[in-house]
């Protein structure tokens, strides 16, 4: 069991900003941002490179969450990044697709 389907699960604490029956979105315990929050799926995808064609409404709903989770965190008007890292040299760590949702601050690009 992935360290997020323990959060899922409610076996580990979490700062919950939003759900519903398909997505959780919890804030990072090691933020590189003021605002810095996790959405994923419930269901395990391990990673964005391993999703199915089947998984394309799961997909197609978690990124159509992102506009009310910044919402609730307070940078939709501000702006944001959207991550999602795929594979050790990405900066995946952990197995289960998750988006990093990133703001509260001018963000460079490229980022260092």
């Amino acid at each position: 069991m992935t360290l997020f389907e323990k959060i899922v699960a409610r076996q580990i604490p979490a700062d919950i900003v939003y759900e519903d029956d398909q997505v959780l979105a919890f804030r990072d315990i090691n933020p590189q941002a003021p605002v810095h929050v996790l959405i994923i799926p419930k269901r395990l995808i391990p990673r964005i490179g391993e999703a199915q064609a089947s998984d394309a409404a799961l997909l197609g709903h978690l990124l159509t969450t992102v506009p009310e989770v910044a919402r609730r965190v307070g940078v939709s008007e501000g702006g944001y990044r959207l991550v999602i890292n795929n594979g050790r040299d990405g900066g995946e760590t952990v197995p289960h697709l998750h988006c990093h949702l990133l703001g509260g601050r001018p963000l460079e690009w490229p980022p260092g």
